[in-house]
């Protein structure tokens, strides 16, 4: 009994020791000098207006040049944060005619941040979209999340005392300078994509910092600005929760769809190293991606030609066999790709790369032929050659033959190269004769081992026809 006792005084200490640590009440400011904090940054008007038409253009260049330090020091210099904090404490408090301003001016920072962007972007050299900018199109549930952290965050920061260097990592954090940015490119483009996917990303990271402040408005118990019209306050919250359950659902959505979509290209990208592999012929780049809900793998090999209708339907069977049955095989072989794809930065090292290697092999084969054609003419132009002489030293010859050919044992693997000297001699010849034939024919050919055949049958000799 005294054991449990003295258990549950333990527990009890513990409990009472950790929640000192959470225990913020002693830390908050008060009540009216938070929400003046907040009230202040609301508007935009006079200096903040400037920073922000300032930081506006520097996301645009960040973006342009594809630069994170850039794009990051725009997200630091933003005031954007201000009314949407706003916001969140005029539903905490039910100060409407707050919620009403800071609704206007995000409204107003949002259309004179994209107008701005649109007009940089007009102007701008470069129009291709680098990789920063395409990031902040894609929204997801993760998204959510770090609006919804980062707000609390940026609201305790403004309600206690110890303060610290809090609001610049929530403007990195949030990101909420890049969507609109990028919403900008789109229109100056007439890229929709572009355009709808920022926008909602804005959308969704300033809803969930805004319901991050209502929420911490909550946990701390402001007091609320006293109405005669009930009704109105619980429509407008009613309003706000269908706004946010809309968010979260579409975000769930199309984080599952970008989750279904990563386990797909990393299956695909798998699926092309390991099976795609040929002896005389590479992969020189593929791609996988889903379009219109279509799922799709494109491939460009370079070497050797393989048989097209064969490799396409031997691919496809192995695409059902480990689960990526319905995915779009396109292949491409040898030149068939496009001088863009040869262009392109990523590939091009490795098609130079591979270009050198089929030069070097076709070149060897080269060599190789033309080594065999050489020796082969030098054989007949030979025979032409020491024809008159033979005439001299041995008169009975009629006619001779040189050939250099590959012998190969039937049902063996063993082959060997032989050079053969061919006679034509009707009274025949004497082993001496034949002797010093083989050895003349080698000295004045500079040749080793002249295998000599006399008077072969059928053979097709000159002075026959």
């Amino acid at each position: 009994m005294e054991f449990r006792t003295s258990l549950k005084n333990g527990f009890s200490k513990f409990w009472v020791d950790l929640k000192s640590y959470f225990n913020v009440a002693n830390d908050l400011e008060p009540q009216l000098d938070a929400e003046q904090s907040i009230r202040s940054g609301v508007s935009f008007k006079g200096s903040q207006l400037l920073v922000l038409i300032f930081a506006i253009f520097i996301a645009s260049l960040g973006l342009n040049t594809n630069s994170i330090p850039v794009i990051i020091g725009a997200m630091l210099i933003s005031p954007l944060m201000g009314p949407i904090i706003g916001m969140g404490l005029a539903i905490g408090i039910q100060d409407f005619d707050l919620l009403k301003r800071g609704l206007k001016n995000v409204l107003a920072a949002m259309i004179g941040s994209i107008i701005a962007s649109a007009i940089y972007f007009l102007i701008s050299p470069q129009y291709e979209g680098a990789s920063q900018l395409l990031a902040r199109t894609s929204p997801s549930i993760y998204d959510v999340f770090v609006a919804l952290f980062g707000g609390a965050a940026g609201f305790l920061s403004i309600a206690c005392r110890n303060k610290g260097q809090v609001m610049p990592g929530v403007a990195i954090a949030t990101s909420l300078m890049p969507p609109l940015c990028t919403a900008g490119y789109g229109l100056a483009t007439l890229q929709m994509n572009f355009f709808f996917g920022a926008l909602y990303l804005f959308f969704t990271n300033m809803i969930f910092i805004f319901v991050a402040t209502w929420v911490g408005v909550k946990v701390m118990r402001y007091d609320k600005i006293v109405y005669n019209n009930e009704k109105r306050a619980k429509r407008i919250q009613r309003i706000v929760y269908c706004i946010v359950g809309a968010t979260v659902i579409i975000s769930a959505y199309l984080t599952v769809n970008m989750i279904g979509k990563t386990i797909f290209i990393n299956n695909a990208s798998r699926f092309v190293e390991t099976e795609m592999t040929f002896p005389n012929t590479q992969v020189l780049n593929h791609a996988e991606y889903v379009k219109n809900g279509k799922r799709y793998i494109d491939v460009t090999l370079i070497g050797a030609a393989l048989p097209k209708d064969s490799l396409q339907l031997a691919m496809m069977n192995k695409l059902d066999s480990v689960g990526l049955g319905g995915t779009v095989l396109n292949i491409k072989q040898g030149f068939s790709m496009t001088a863009k794809e040869i262009d392109d930065e990523k590939n091009f090292d490795q098609f130079y790369r591979l270009m050198q290697s089929e030069i070097a092999s076709r070149q060897n084969e080269i060599d190789s032929l033309k080594s065999l054609v050489s020796l082969h003419k030098q054989f007949s132009d030979e025979s032409v050659k020491v024809s008159p002489e033979i005439k001299v030293l041995f008169p009975t010859i009629k006619d001779i033959a040189l050939s250099h050919m590959v012998a190969t044992q039937v049902g063996g693997a063993d082959t060997d190269t032989v050079s053969m000297l061919f006679v034509n001699a009707p009274g025949g010849l004497s082993i001496k004769d034949r002797q010093k034939l083989t050895e003349y024919i080698e000295v004045r050919l500079k040749r080793k081992n002249i295998h000599l055949t006399l008077n072969p049958s059928n053979f097709p000799w000159p002075s026959a026809k």
